[in-house]
C-alpha cells in the first residue's frame, strides 16, 4: 500500500533567505524558491531502494489522479539537471527586465542585475543545479537556487516580493499584485512565470496538456522516490518526426503529486532534462520560512522605482511583458501535437548567405567560420537557410530571415518551410 506518511527534512531556513511566488495550479503545487548552504543538503538517489508493489492502475485513473492533486503545502529540495547540448552562456539574462521593467532595459547598476530572476533562469538551462523549495498556498512559496557554495533566492509572503543574490550580496523588493481578486492567478510583476518550470509539477502539468491523439500514455511500473512510493507514467510521441524519445513522470501514489520529470530524446544518450525531488515533505512549513530580512551590508534595490524609472526612461516604446506575450501568442504554427513548428516570418535579410560569406573578407571571414561551426547549410523550394541544433530542439533560419523552431527533425523543418512557400 502506498507510504502516506511525509519524509522527514531539514528545513534549514530562518532569517536571511530569499523568496520567490507562484500559485497553485490543478495539476501540482505552487513552487518558490528558498536559499541553504550546500553543505547543510545531503542528496539522495531519487530512486533509492526496490520498486514498491502498489495496486494497479490505468494510464487515464493516474492522469486523473495528478489532475484532481491539489496540494498546496510542501517543502524539500529539488535536482534539476539540463543537457540540452547548448553552449555555456556565462552572465546572460541579467538585466532590469527581472522586474516587471522593459527587458534588459539595463537600469539596474550590475550588482541588482545579478539578483534579476531571468539572469537566474538562464543559468537552470544548462548543467545540475540543487533547489531548495517550499510553498503554503498561493500566498507563500519561497525557492533557492545553491551552487557553488553561493546561493539565490526568490521569496513571495503576501504582498512582499524578494530576490536575493549573495554573491553580490544585493536583495530586490517588489510589491506583489495588490488587487489579489483580480490578479489571483497571476504570478507577482517582476517575477518570470518560466521558473515554475523548474519543478516536476509544472512540467508534468505541461506534458500531460500535451497528450492527445499523437501521444501514448502508459503505466510503466512503480518506482521509490524521495522515499515515497510513486508510479511511473511513461509518455511517448507517436510522430515521427519528433526529437523527443520519452517523458517518464513519477507520481506520488498517496497524493498525485509528480515528484520527478525526465525527458529523454529521440538520439538517445542522457536525459535532456531530469527534474526531480530528492527528499519532499507534504507538511505545512514554518512561517519563519517565508520571512527574509536583508543580511547586514547587504545593498537593497527598490523593484518598483526601478522599474517606474525604467518606464520613464524608454517611454511608450519600451516592450512590456504583457505586448511581449500577445506577440508570442500571435506567431503561426504549423503541424500539430509533438510536431509543432512555430513560425516567425521575415521579410529582409536574415543569415547571411553563401554569396555574401565569398564576397565577405577579414571579420566577415571568422562569421562565415562561425556559422559553419553552429549551423548546416541547408536549401529547399523555400530557398536556402541554416539549421541550429540541439538535442531536443532546432531551428530554421532562412536567408530572407524567416523562422522555423520547434522540436523536431531537420528533415521536418525543411519540409515545412518547404510546404509554407
Amino acid at each position: 500500500m502506498p507510504r502516506n506518511e511525509p519524509t522527514e527534512v531539514t528545513d534549514g531556513w530562518g532569517g536571511e533567505r530569499s523568496p520567490k511566488r507562484r500559485k497553485a495550479v490543478r495539476y501540482g503545487v505552487p513552487v518558490a524558491v528558498a536559499g541553504v548552504s550546500a553543505a547543510m543538503i545531503g542528496l539522495v538517489p531519487a530512486f533509492a531502494g526496490s520498486a514498491p508493489d502498489l495496486p494497479k492502475i490505468s494510464a487515464q485513473d493516474l492522469i486523473a489522479k495528478v489532475a484532481k492533486s491539489d496540494v498546496q503545502q510542501l517543502s524539500g529540495t529539488v535536482r534539476v539537471t539540463t543537457d540540452l547540448g547548448l553552449p555555456s552562456l556565462p552572465g546572460a539574462g541579467g538585466g532590469a527586465g527581472g522586474f516587471g521593467g522593459a527587458p534588459d532595459d539595463g537600469a539596474q547598476g550590475g550588482d541588482a542585475a545579478s539578483a534579476a530572476p531571468q539572469k537566474k533562469l538562464m543559468e537552470l538551462a544548462s548543467g545540475a543545479h540543487t533547489l531548495r523549495v517550499a510553498a503554503d498556498g498561493p500566498e507563500k512559496q519561497r525557492v533557492s537556487v545553491v551552487d557553488k557554495a553561493a546561493e539565490y533566492s526568490l521569496v513571495h509572503n503576501g504582498k512582499d516580493v524578494w530576490a536575493y543574490d549573495s554573491g553580490s550580496n544585493t536583495a530586490v523588493h517588489s510589491s506583489a499584485p495588490g488587487d489579489r481578486s483580480a490578479k489571483q492567478h497571476r504570478a507577482p510583476e517582476g517575477l518570470p512565470k518560466d521558473l515554475k518550470t523548474a519543478t516536476p509539477q509544472d512540467l508534468a502539468k505541461q506534458a500531460l496538456e500535451a497528450a492527445g491523439d499523437t501521444t501514448s500514455v502508459t503505466v510503466d511500473g512503480t518506482a521509490k522516490v524521495a522515499g515515497r512510493d510513486a508510479y511511473q507514467l511513461l509518455i511517448k510521441p507517436k510522430q515521427a518526426g519528433s526529437t523527443v524519445g520519452s517523458i517518464r513522470v513519477a507520481v506520488d501514489a498517496a497524493n498525485g503529486v509528480p515528484l520527478k520529470f525526465t525527458l529523454t530524446p529521440k538520439s538517445g544518450g542522457a536525459a535532456a532534462v531530469d527534474v526531480g525531488f530528492t527528499n519532499v515533505d507534504f507538511a505545512k512549513p514554518a512561517a519563519s520560512t517565508f520571512s527574509f530580512t536583508p543580511p547586514k551590508g547587504a545593498k537593497v534595490v527598490n523593484g518598483d522605482k526601478e522599474r517606474a524609472t525604467a518606464q520613464r526612461e524608454h517611454g511608450k516604446d519600451a516592450p512590456s511583458r504583457e505586448h511581449l506575450a500577445k506577440e508570442v501568442d500571435g506567431m503561426d504554427v504549423i503541424g500539430k501535437g509533438w510536431t509543432s513548428i512555430a513560425t516567425i516570418k521575415g521579410d529582409g535579410p536574415g543569415l547571411p548567405s553563401g554569396k555574401d560569406m565569398e564576397k565577405a573578407k577579414g571579420a566577415g571571414g571568422d562569421v562565415g567560420k562561425f556559422l559553419d561551426s553552429i549551423g548546416d547549410k541547408v536549401n529547399g523550394k523555400f530557398g536556402s537557410g541554416r539549421v541550429f541544433s540541439t538535442r531536443l530542439v532546432n531551428a530554421l533560419i532562412t536567408d530572407n530571415g524567416t523562422v522555423y523552431v520547434g522540436a523536431v527533425d531537420k528533415q521536418t523543418l525543411i519540409n515545412a518551410a518547404n510546404a509554407a512557400k
